[in-house]
């Protein structure tokens, strides 16, 4: 997870080379993950499990990181998206998980506060 950490603030929080490298990073932490998840519907399997909750609370920030990572994660990334949204379906998920939109806004605000978008 701190990798996950790192290279995610690496891409809504920095510029030039360093936000590059963590945009790259990035899509490569997602690529391993995806390849991980395979065609399972979760990661425990059929069933939804410890990785699928420590993981899911990233998929939110998903339309953050593709806008301020000039990036698309559901062209890299196309089987991560459909596990998000299906964990999406449960219902405890989606009544515990912020909204995208309030997301993007929140991080779109830190950028300007760490001046980061100048």
């Amino acid at each position: 997870m701190d990798q996950m950490y790192s290279a995610q603030r690496k891409v809504w929080a920095s510029r030039g080379e360093e936000h590059e490298a963590g945009t790259k990073e990035f899509i490569e932490l997602l690529k391993t993950l995806e390849a991980e998840l395979g065609d399972k519907p979760y990661f425990g399997g059929d069933r939804f499990g410890y990785v699928d909750i420590g993981l899911i609370r990233f998929y939110t920030m998903f339309p953050a990181y593709d806008k301020f990572g000039n990036l698309s994660i559901e062209s890299e990334c196309p089987k991560l998206i459909a596990w998000g949204n299906k964990c999406l379906q449960r219902e405890s998920v989606a009544e515990s998980l912020p909204e995208s939109d309030k997301v993007t806004i929140f991080i779109s605000e830190f950028r300007k506060i760490s001046m980061v978008d100048k």
